[in-house]
């Protein structure tokens, strides 16, 4: 597993598992621009595909922004069948605004706890006490705008989220996974719950690598904010 620092601050870092693709959730202008560059030398009859990927993936950006998302990973597992298996894990951060991030986090469980079909449950982990809920539910198709179809294809989903406080600040760490694979929940609940397991506020990087860049154990232990 590969410990991942979210960008940019509050300072955290989680692992991620394998078969997982890290997002850049921020490109570069040259990067953007290469992209776009690319769609407009396709083929004819590939550039229109291309060209709605590209603002699909543009408009996830800028939402995963807005929702202050530190992290997003795509996952690809192979199924047994010859098929595979995808998912997305989101990690995020949620400012409390100076209230005491676990009642913040009772609330959230609580209301969950309300949705029909959810469940909710403490979660002890090494960096603290956490809360996960999860719940299935329909939602409609990526991609799809309701300028192109009344009826929009709509499937179930699978969400499992752990909301963590923080131990210093009044931010709360939420990590969510979503699946279309419902049937695979159990196993899919396990991988939250591991990469849970690493939520760290503090740097894991060798003491002499912080040292040489300047850092100090009070600096890697910085709280959110």
């Amino acid at each position: 597993m590969t410990m991942v620092k979210a960008e940019p601050r509050p300072a955290f870092w989680y692992g991620m598992p394998r078969g997982y693709l890290q997002l850049d959730l921020s490109p570069s202008s040259e990067r953007i621009e290469l992209l776009a560059q690319q769609v407009l030398g396709l083929p004819a009859e590939l550039r229109k595909k291309a060209d709605h990927a590209f603002r699909f993936y543009s408009g996830a950006l800028t939402l995963l922004s807005q929702q202050n998302v530190q992290g997003c990973a795509l996952g690809l597992h192979p199924d047994g069948s010859g098929g595979v298996l995808s998912s997305v894990l989101t990690v995020s951060s949620i400012s409390a605004s100076g209230l005491d991030p676990k009642l913040v986090v009772a609330t959230l469980v609580k209301t969950s706890g309300e949705t029909p079909g959810g469940h909710t449950q403490p979660l002890e982990l090494p960096c603290g006490t956490g809360s996960f809920f999860e719940e299935q539910r329909t939602t409609t198709a990526p991609g799809r705008s309701g300028e192109e179809s009344d009826d929009l294809p709509e499937g179930t989903v699978w969400q499992g989220t752990v909301a963590v406080p923080a131990v210093s600040s009044s931010e709360i760490v939420v990590m969510q996974l979503v699946t279309s694979e419902v049937d695979y929940a159990d196993d899919y609940r396990n991988v939250l719950f591991g990469v849970a397991s690493t939520l760290t506020f503090t740097d894991p990087s060798p003491m002499e690598t912080r040292a040489a860049e300047g850092g100090s154990v009070a600096a890697a232990r910085s709280p959110f904010g």
